[in-house]
């Protein structure tokens, strides 16, 4: 019993000072590449993102987004001229990790519960 309790503080006090680095503010702005795969075809999407507007492409389609920022690790994405009702809904990403060049974000439409993890990098 001695060393169940032994080995229960020590594994919180180790998991207690694991801080996540979240440098968001780093990549607010910028180039970027999303590396993803579908159906086990592997896929790049490029996007460049200032304070208010995305632009990029996804799955090979040219696309538009405005940026509204609700914390330094939290925005939402609004397609312009979205073509259907699946495009016209509002993403909620937020940025979970960072590192020097990338980040990890999890994403979902808004309202929805199952959320998707992903890993972008900064190439400029």
């Amino acid at each position: 019993m001695k060393k169940i309790i032994i080995i229960a503080v020590l594994a919180l006090t180790a998991t207690s000072c694991y801080n996540v680095e979240r440098n968001c503010k780093d990549f607010k702005t910028g180039a970027f590449q999303f590396k993803y795969e579908v159906d086990g075809v592997k896929k790049i999407s490029n996007f460049v993102r200032n304070d208010t507007l995305e632009m990029g492409t996804f799955e090979g389609k040219a696309y538009s987004s405005t940026v509204r920022w609700v914390n330094d690790c939290e925005y939402i994405l609004q397609r312009i001229n979205p073509k259907n009702i699946a495009e016209g809904k509002a993403i909620q990403m937020n940025i979970l990790s960072t590192t020097e060049n990338s980040y990890t974000f999890e994403f979902s439409n808004i309202g929805d519960s199952k959320k998707q993890k992903g890993t972008v990098t900064k190439i400029k």
